[in-house]
């Protein structure tokens, strides 16, 4: 995952009277500056982590060594994957299940286990006294700013929603039940492991709720290669009958992708159009990959469809057919030409932007 706007890795201090808790660590490579973050802190007693993925769980056996009194506090799978990656004694552990409390005095930590959010392991952890909900991954933004709030919303959402498409796209089905019970909840601040922390609370949970649960919008994303422009006459044709039927087209000349760009352009895309030549029997392999990541990352789409050129026979209809089996897709009528398309593949591409407009009519009546 490209990260043009670089990255945070927030770990989370919190003083109660009596004892004092960590949330989440950082990346190994940052433990120097986490522990001279801290520096001043005689006594952790606890250590949350909330996912054990390392970007949030590498520097706990630095951690460990410089506060010999601390226990790790996650999930049964947590500790199993913590054990995994840093073979830690059972002793260290306090292992918690959905509703658990921890008092840290005058502050008390409320642990809601959300497994793949977007590992098995996860879990986010309540403040009630702050109003402040820690979830890690979840609301995260791979984007470095020297503010600590998301001030600039429309950029702050914009990366949040690259990370939501490349990230947590797969796992929407999961998400969709947890936004729930967090709007259950008195929550002033939603404070991620990546980026800026989120005061307009209202706003993070709308766009998520868009992202996972409205239905695909009135939009094509158009993946494609052309070797000798055959294919990307045909792109060109139909991406203009398209927009004549008030479709919404996106291309993508996957020679030079931008893979965030594509994950998010399939975050609310009704249809799928791949382009491509044929390359030995199949699609081009650039192609493939796009294919692969798309069937990853099992967006929202409903329809789907090969359009390209070939010089004699092969199988690629077939091959992405297969590829994209992952998601939920009504296959339209491929469009391949010999050479350069002609009257016949344009009238072809002209019923194929016709059949999509119509099938865009009824996706509010899709379920997700």
């Amino acid at each position: 995952m490209p990260i043009p706007d670089g990255t945070s890795y927030n770990a989370y201090l919190v003083h109660g009277a009596n004892k004092t808790a960590l949330i989440d660590t950082v990346e190994a490579k940052f433990g120097v500056g986490l522990l001279r973050d801290i520096a001043d802190i005689e006594r952790l007693d606890y250590i949350v982590i909330q996912h054990t993925e390392q970007d949030h769980s590498g520097t706990l056996p630095l951690l460990l060594d410089k506060y010999s009194q601390a226990y790790i506090v996650t999930t049964s799978k947590g500790q199993t994957l913590l054990q995994q990656w840093f073979d830690l004694p059972l002793g260290r552990f306090i292992v918690v299940k959905d509703g658990d409390r921890l008092d840290l005095g005058d502050r008390t930590l409320v642990f809601y286990t959300m497994p793949w959010v977007h590992w098995p392991d996860t879990m986010v952890t309540y403040l009630p006294e702050e109003r402040t909900l820690f979830t890690c991954d979840l609301f995260g933004a791979h984007l470095a700013s020297s503010d600590l709030f998301a001030e600039d919303n429309d950029h702050t959402l914009e990366a949040t929603k690259h990370y939501y498409a490349v990230i947590m796209q797969p796992f929407r089905s999961h998400i969709g039940k947890y936004l729930d019970r967090i709007a259950a909840l008195d929550v002033g601040l939603i404070a991620p492991s990546h980026g800026p922390v989120f005061r307009d609370v209202e706003s993070i949970l709308d766009a998520y709720h868009s992202w996972v649960a409205d239905p695909p919008k009135n939009k094509v994303v158009l993946p494609f290669v052309t070797m000798h422009d055959s294919t990307l006459a045909m792109v060109e044709i139909l991406t203009e009958e398209l927009m004549q039927r008030g479709v919404s087209v996106q291309p993508f000349d996957l020679t030079a992708p931008d893979i965030n760009r594509l994950a998010e352009a399939l975050v609310d895309a009704a249809t799928i159009v791949i382009g491509s030549p044929l390359v030995l029997g199949g699609a081009h392999p650039n192609v493939l990959y796009a294919a692969h990541l798309a069937n990853y990352l099992k967006p929202k789409a409903r329809f789907a469809a090969v359009i390209g050129s070939l010089g004699w026979g092969g199988k690629m209809v077939e091959q992405l057919v297969e590829i994209l089996s992952d998601v939920k897709l009504e296959f339209l009528e491929p469009v391949l030409c010999k050479g350069i398309p002609r009257e016949k593949e344009r009238a072809a591409l002209a019923t194929l932007a016709e059949t999509i407009a119509e099938k865009h009519k009824g996706i509010e009546d899709y379920s997700l």
